[in-house]
């Protein structure tokens, strides 16, 4: 009685079932993998606005303080977004007639808020208060990077329930003296306190800062 199947077909059978293996882990790791990435988060990305903002021209070029125009930082969960007024303090002025800034110009005389896209977003079941993490010693740095060498903005971390995580394990490494929270150059020297040090300064609580109660409310 002849074969139904010849010799090889048992090499294709394994083939495909190795194939079919494969290409069902490959999706799985892939599945698990590509949202933790920083490129699914857009790290890096320069997030399109109706102005193109310079911090690294306002910041580092002309050294206005984080506070000018994000003044509710100290004192509430959000930092704020300045009022078109706010830029027409100096636009009023200066560039009175630069074509990048028409929507400002506009935003003015129609009395509506400019419309400025997210760069940093956190899920909306994430309770974030960025006047305790300043009140603590927390500096802008460590969440969103040298804005201040930032042409465009863009997110410098991807704010993943780990990256949070690391720091409220150990927050001491990420604290500084007060009159360096909005310094954009500043750097741990020999001469600056001790992380245990600033953390007894601030009265950092030795509660657990990985409580789910912290962030989850």
């Amino acid at each position: 009685m002849a074969a139904i199947f010849r010799p090889s077909a048992n090499l294709a059978a394994k083939v495909v079932l190795l194939g079919m293996a494969a290409l069902l882990a490959g999706g799985t790791g892939w599945w698990l993998v590509w949202p933790r990435t920083d490129w699914s988060r857009r790290v890096g990305w320069v997030i399109d606005q109706p102005v193109p903002f310079s911090h690294e021209h306002h910041v580092a070029g002309l050294g206005i303080d984080c506070r000018f125009c994000h003044t509710s930082v100290e004192v509430s969960s959000n930092a704020g977004m300045p009022p078109t007024y706010t830029c027409m303090t100096c636009h009023s002025q200066i560039w009175t007639n630069a074509e990048l800034l028409a929507p400002v110009r506009e935003s003015l005389a129609q009395g509506r808020p400019i419309a400025w896209n997210v760069v940093n977003d956190i899920p909306q079941y994430v309770y974030f208060n960025h006047s305790i993490h300043i009140a603590k010693g927390v500096g802008c740095a460590s969440c969103h990077g040298s804005v201040d060498r930032m042409a465009l903005t863009y997110k410098a971390s991807s704010f993943t329930m780990q990256f949070c995580l690391n720091c409220h394990r150990d927050p001491g490494p990420n604290l500084r003296p007060k009159e360096a929270i909005y310094d954009t150059e500043w750097h741990r020297t020999a001469d600056t306190p001790s992380p245990a040090a600033l953390m007894q300064q601030y009265g950092v609580p030795n509660r657990d800062l990985t409580d789910c109660s912290i962030c989850h409310r």
